[in-house]
């Protein structure tokens, strides 16, 4: 047994087919069956929580100066507005997220999309500055919730060996998300140039948020989590639906109950903080923190920082007018470059079961570090060398990132800890990595005046290089192993 394997082993306590092995009448193992349609359907749900997220937390750099136009912002309220999603989302993943393991993955899967739901629509009619602040917190509240969430219902209802391809390119619908947002807030601003634009890009998430809510109530409970609770009939009947399929195969399922000794395993965190997942829980925990120090920063003022450097912007704001169309040359930047983000997360997708988690997370930091000291030198270059330096830089890092650190990080937080508290650890570690979101997110307005964007992008390249280090000195590979148990 590998020591990876050694310390993911948690007392297997449940036993039944989500890796299917069929064999053919020889006795050879055949080709394993093709996804069931409703394993596709809890996919594309999951898919949506992540397509979201990226819309929201990215489409708020485009609406960020209109909002500050509007509500008169200073530069800390400006922070408060970029951090309040992500505050949100540091909240609903350690608060909401471990609800998964003590409710069920389907309760907590419909409940958080009803409560981003209610948000995105009240955000749309507020009229003061607190209630912005509310809402974008109580977005991420909810998206934060699906962090943990969304990663369970698809693991632990798809085979091992195409897990992480399958967890992974939902996850890149933030990406998607991403970009999304930007295209979107372009054509909003092209179509109503006007301060109350920013209502519109929020508003417009809101019918496909509520088809997808409806779609959450038709998928089956997970069986891995029916059984560790003792209810191995249900879990028994909601394997029977996950697999459903024609020719039926497997024609039989059973689940074997946990023993007693299992059934009193400690929960909730008193479990998470025990000494034997004291290094999954770093693991999965502080690379993450690391790399959201760079991604969410970088992310959100992007438009900020490319329209101080790119693009044939007015110096001196004196009217709407201008002001969209800083915002307009801002989005196009921000655009091409997130499409970096698409093309980093199908590399990871297509890599992830083949060559491992570690090896991508490690070579993924590294690489954000170069792309990073690449754009930190455009502050010694002006016209079209800078430019090029600070695209170059940002392409790069948003490649990298999500070929590597971001992709990386929100799969293997979810696969390294035992069923009874698998919720709960990667709700912990989403919400410990969102803290560096929100420090970036509320200081990056205030560090860019007083410090300037080369200092800022020198510091990012070393915690990227210190999360490479992390990620290598308390490695556990998790590729190809079954969740099945644990």
């Amino acid at each position: 047994m590998s020591t990876d394997q050694a310390r993911l082993d948690r007392a297997r306590s449940v036993q039944f087919y989500i890796d299917e092995r069929p064999y053919w009448v020889d006795g050879t193992e055949a080709p394993p069956p093709k996804m069931t349609g409703t394993q596709w359907l809890i996919w594309w749900l999951s898919v949506a929580g992540k397509f979201f997220e990226g819309l929201v937390v990215f489409m708020t750099g485009v609406a960020m100066p209109l909002i500050a136009s509007e509500f008169g912002l200073n530069a800390t309220q400006h922070g408060m507005v970029g951090s309040a999603s992500l505050f949100g989302i540091l909240i609903g993943a350690s608060a909401l997220g471990g609800l998964a393991d003590r409710f069920g993955r389907k309760r907590v899967f419909i409940m958080e999309l009803g409560l981003f739901i209610a948000f995105l629509t009240a955000i749309i009619f507020t009229q003061s500055f607190a209630w912005l602040i509310v809402c974008l917190f109580g977005m991420g509240l909810a998206l934060g919730c699906d962090y943990p969430t969304a990663h369970l219902v698809i693991s632990e209802s798809t085979p091992s060996k195409t897990r992480g391809g399958l967890v992974l390119s939902a996850f890149g619908f933030q990406a998607v998300g991403a970009i999304f947002g930007t295209l979107l807030g372009y054509i909003i601003l092209t179509l109503d140039p006007s301060i109350g634009a920013w209502r519109w890009m929020y508003g417009v998430a809101i019918i496909p948020a509520l088809a997808v809510f409806i779609g959450r109530f038709f998928i089956p409970e997970s069986p891995h989590w029916l059984a560790v609770h003792g209810r191995g009939k249900e879990a028994e009947s909601e394997l029977q639906k996950l697999l459903k399929r024609v020719p039926a195969y497997p024609t039989k399922v059973s689940v074997s109950e946990p023993p007693e000794l299992a059934r009193k395993k400690l929960t909730g965190y008193r479990a998470l903080f025990q000494r034997h997942n004291l290094r999954p829980l770093i693991l999965s925990s502080v690379p993450w923190f690391l790399q959201d120090l760079g991604t969410y920063g970088i992310g959100i003022f992007t438009p900020t920082i490319l329209a101080a450097t790119v693009g044939h912007k007015t110096e001196h704001v004196r009217n709407v007018a201008d002001l969209v169309n800083n915002d307009l040359i801002a989005a196009k930047g921000t655009a091409l470059l997130d499409l970096l983000l698409l093309v980093g997360i199908i590399g990871a997708v297509l890599l992830a079961d083949r060559i491992g988690r570690i090896r991508l997370q490690v070579f993924g930091f590294i690489g954000c570090a170069v792309g990073l000291f690449i754009a930190a030198q455009a502050g010694s270059y002006s016209g079209a060398t800078q430019t090029a330096l600070i695209f170059t830089g940002f392409m790069l890092f948003n490649f990298m990132t999500n070929l590597g650190p971001n992709a990386q990080t929100y799969l293997i937080a979810g696969e390294v800890f035992p069923t009874h508290i698998r919720g709960t650890g990667a709700g912990f570690a989403a919400s410990f990595a969102k803290i560096g979101a929100c420090m970036t997110a509320f200081l990056f307005p205030v560090l860019l005046v007083d410090i300037g964007t080369t200092a800022l992008l020198y510091g990012l390249v070393v915690t990227s290089l210190i999360g490479a280090v992390v990620t290598f000195f308390f490695r556990i590979e998790t590729r190809g192993i079954s969740l099945d148990g644990r």
